[in-house]
């Protein structure tokens, strides 16, 4: 099964649209679906007709994180060799604008996804979070940082 839908959308086709897939796991950020991810994202920057890309979820949920049931029992040296890490740094290579459709659950992982993103296009059911911090982890992805710099930006941006 694929684990995101990629198409070109928009009256001239060149807008890339990537649909993260896995909606009964809300769209739980497993290896595969990070795999899938990168491989659109490269395939979507050295395409020449395609001014932007729109990154965003099926049905409840953007992304509501890291797939812990892919994680339990894995060191952390494996799970960091794997397609997580790949995805989110080809996210921030793209030269081309990726702008992140939220309606719905981004969290841990997948509010980081959207953090990486140049532009967050947050619809009025996108909700936002965290929750790792409450079972003693931390943001994978830097996303305490990535919070605080949007932060500053909005405060910024309202004086």
């Amino acid at each position: 099964m694929k684990m995101i839908k990629a198409e070109k959308v928009g009256e001239k086709k060149n807008v890339g649209l990537i649909t993260l897939n896995r909606p009964k796991a809300l769209n739980a950020l497993c290896d595969e679906l990070m795999r899938e991810l990168s491989e659109a994202l490269i395939a979507y920057d050295e395409d020449s007709s395609l001014g932007a890309v729109v990154l965003t979820g099926s049905t409840r949920a953007f992304a509501a994180g890291a797939d812990i049931k892919e994680l339990r029992g894995t060191e952390l040296a494996t799970a960091l060799s794997g397609s997580l890490l790949q995805a989110w740094s080809q996210v921030s290579k793209m030269r081309k604008p990726v702008i992140a459709a939220v309606n719905g659950h981004a969290l841990g992982g997948g509010c980081e996804l959207a953090m990486m993103c140049d532009i967050i296009y947050a619809g009025e059911k996108a909700m936002f979070g965290q929750p790792e911090v409450t079972i003693g982890t931390i943001p994978g992805q830097s996303g305490v940082f990535l919070m605080k710099f949007c932060a500053i930006c909005c405060m910024r941006n309202a004086q």
